[in-house]
């Protein structure tokens, strides 16, 4: 019998049998499909050796007029600008609370070089592990509590924070001391609502509501020129300036009627700011209060209660260090705020003259969300969104559905998802600014982050199946889906996200399967192969975001170690300082030996492989036969007779050609065989072609 090529086609397929799917691929982890064959994915590192808080699920990437190459990132703790590996917190921040004598500290809880610290706070409205930066108090107990803490709460006016040192005794005390508490964190995975009343009725077990959950903090950021804007779903929107950028910019203070305040950044007049302090501030200015510039002359300045109002007179003492916070500040402080909204589930700024949108708001003079109201600001403004004769803000009430989910840009129209159906958002100018157009109903979306554009075509994630939109919605093909949704956390689709890897032509969606609430596996759809019909492939991979962007070299992608990795950089795993092996498998379906009506004795295998790329010294990967005696009897055990099943295929020289393995033996008798490649070598990459197998007839009748 001469030789048997093995050239199977691309994609791996599980809609069907193992063995209806002959002559393709039934199981692949981090591997891809280059021109119809399968080659093992780049590996990854990370950025630097710094770390942030909290899981992150947004990233945007944008430029400022200055040149610097910005990332935001949001958590479900903290919002951070990255630049050059380091991660700069800005979460925003509420107004400051002045407490009187809050610390009590108990010297029984001294623990290794710590003390837990009881903090009392009768206004209330922090959550459990939410951060809070205390000013201007007095040691208490030994202890100085200054500084930055996360909390934990122990009652409604009642919470704990581990301050650095060891009380020397049990008291209460502080001064007067001032709070500023960051915006409430949120929750790092869905969390179902149980107990009497949670839930519609009838819902779960008697008694236990198992459809309520608490939402997952997911935040929405789009750049406005050079400066950011930056909302968590259900909150504010926030705006970060690039002039006074990501670090707090040091001022002196001039205690004078009025203050006179001198730093480094020239500001205009009425640009908002928020102080901050190592120590005290002049009588008269309060940290964590937004000020307005006034009389601005170069890097001096007044500051005013309001924008454009009196400037400030200041009295007393001062001590430490003043700075202008680099942390965000509420849209609705911008100077001339007209109907900015107050609260939304997702925000955007069009391409086309840079509108504002607002997606899931509140009315005009109303403090109620109302999730299918579309508001959009004034063209090229931040803080005019009150319709009127002169400008083109406006709105519109979406009616199919009951939530807008998310939107994306794409060629010539804005795409807007609710629960149900997706519309077309189109700019056709004054009266209508911005024409809505029904593309379809009764389609789903997994959650605000599970679409993705790729080559003028919009893809996404629904709860049971893929869809494209191209200029039509359509069902999207795929050879995985019953693999997928069979074997999916739907309670967690809300972690659910979509993104490109345009370098290789792939979409790559991340979920989490059924038996983990982390996101563990990933599909990715391929829509060039296949003479662009398009293939599919899978693998297991935990990541919490992903961003393809032009303005960096890489993919970059959030993990659940805290830190950003670039994709597609060498061939190992190197998110931490060790690098490790990434292992690699594609399994091929079962394929027949002849026909199938007999059995054929394996004795040689040819490999075809290339370790191009590969920076070990010999790298190695191995080859697996897996034999049956027919499509239904199972893999045969032993696999092999009397010998070997598999071979190590390694690379031997790469000069003055790349050569490896020419040939093994093997001893494999079966009807039907699988080929399997794998790979768990540092500094092993690989690209499979067709291996070949040497076959020698060996009757109808097999062992039973």
């Amino acid at each position: 019998m001469p030789l048997k090529k093995l050239t199977l086609k691309a994609g791996v397929n599980r809609e069907n049998t193992r063995y209806t799917n002959e002559n393709g691929w039934y199981e692949s982890d981090k591997v891809r499909f280059r021109q119809g064959t399968p080659e093992k994915i780049g590996g990854w590192a990370r950025i630097s050796a710094n770390t942030f808080l909290g899981i992150c699920r947004s990233l945007w990437n944008w430029v400022t007029l200055g040149g610097a190459n910005l990332l935001g990132l949001g958590t479900n703790l903290k919002f951070y600008i990255e630049n050059g590996g380091a991660y700069y917190d800005i979460t925003p921040t509420m107004p400051v609370v002045t407490l009187l004598n809050p610390f009590t500290t108990n010297t029984a809880t001294n623990s290794g070089g710590y003390t837990t610290v009881t903090v009392t706070d009768a206004g209330g409205g922090y959550l459990n592990n939410d951060f809070v930066t205390f000013t201007g108090g007095t040691a208490v107990g030994g202890v100085t509590v200054n500084g930055e803490y996360q909390i934990t709460k122990t009652s409604t006016t009642t919470y704990t924070i581990l301050v650095s040192g060891t009380a020397s005794s049990s008291t209460t005390g502080g001064g007067t001391v001032y709070a500023v508490y960051q915006i409430n964190t949120g929750p790092e995975l869905v969390a179902p609502i149980t107990g009497w009343g949670a839930g519609f009725w009838g819902s779960g077990a008697w008694g236990i509501g198992t459809s309520s959950a608490e939402a997952i903090r997911i935040w929405s950021q789009t750049n406005f020129g050079s400066d950011l804007l930056y909302a968590p779903r259900g909150g504010q929107i926030y705006y970060w300036s690039s002039t006074i950028g990501y670090q707090a910019s040091t001022v002196t203070m001039t205690i004078a009627s009025p203050c006179v305040v001198t730093g480094t950044i020239a500001l205009a007049n009425n640009t908002p700011i928020i102080f901050q302090t190592t120590g005290a501030l002049p009588t008269g200015l309060l940290v964590g209060t937004t000020y307005y510039v006034v009389n601005t002359a170069g890097v001096t300045f007044n500051v005013a209660a309001t924008s454009g109002g009196t400037a400030i007179n200041t009295s007393g003492t001062q001590s430490g260090v003043h700075s202008i916070s680099a942390r965000g500040i509420p849209l609705t402080s911008l100077s001339g705020g007209s109907d900015v909204p107050i609260i939304q589930e997702f925000i955007f700024v069009s391409d086309t003259n840079r509108f504002i949108f607002a997606f899931g708001t509140n009315d005009y003079g109303s403090t109620v969300q109302s999730k299918m109201l579309v508001r959009w600001s004034d063209q090229e403004s931040l803080t005019d969104w009150t319709p009127a004769a002169t400008n083109q803000a406006g709105s519109v009430l979406l009616s199919h559905g009951s939530t807008v989910v998310t939107c994306l840009q794409t060629r010539q129209e804005i795409v807007v998802w609710t629960d149900s159906t997706l519309y077309s958002f189109q700019y056709v100018g004054a009266p209508a600014v911005w024409q809505t157009q029904l593309l379809g109903d009764n389609i789903s979306i997994a959650s605000p982050n599970a679409a993705a554009v790729a080559s003028g075509a919009v893809y996404w994630m629904g709860v049971d199946k893929f869809y494209k939109y191209d200029g039509r919605i359509q069902t999207l093909r795929c050879d995985l889906r019953q693999f997928i949704y069979g074997d999916i956390n739907l309670q967690q689709a809300d972690q659910i996200f979509a993104s490109t890897n345009e370098g290789f032509n792939e979409v790559w969606f991340f979920y989490c399967s059924a038996n983990s609430n982390t996101v563990d596996r990933y599909v990715v759809y391929n829509y060039f192969e296949n003479n662009g019909e398009g293939v599919w492939y899978y693998g297991n991979m935990a990541r919490s975001a992903w961003l393809d962007s032009g303005l960096r070299d890489y993919p970059i992608a959030a993990t659940y170690i805290n830190n950003i990795v670039n994709h597609e950089y060498g061939v190992d795993d190197a998110a931490t300082a060790i690098p490790a092996s990434i292992y690699a498998l594609i399994s091929s379906s079962e394929f027949d030996i002849d026909d199938g009506d007999r059995f054929g004795f394996v004795w040689r295998m040819l490999p075809d492989v290339t370790f191009r790329g590969s920076t070990a010294t010999s790298p190695q990967a191995t080859l697996t036969l897996i034999p049956m005696q027919n499509s239904g009897s199972g893999y045969n055990n032993p696999t092999s007779v009397a010998g070997s099943d598999n071979a190590t295929v390694v690379r031997t020289a790469t000069v003055p050609i790349e050569q490896f393995t020419g040939q093994v033996y093997v001893r494999v008798r079966g009807r039907q065989m699988i080929i399997q490649m794998e790979s768990d070598q540092l500094g092993c990459t690989w690209q499979m072609g067709s291996p070949r197998i040497d076959i020698r007839p060996d009757g109808r009748r097999g062992n039973t």
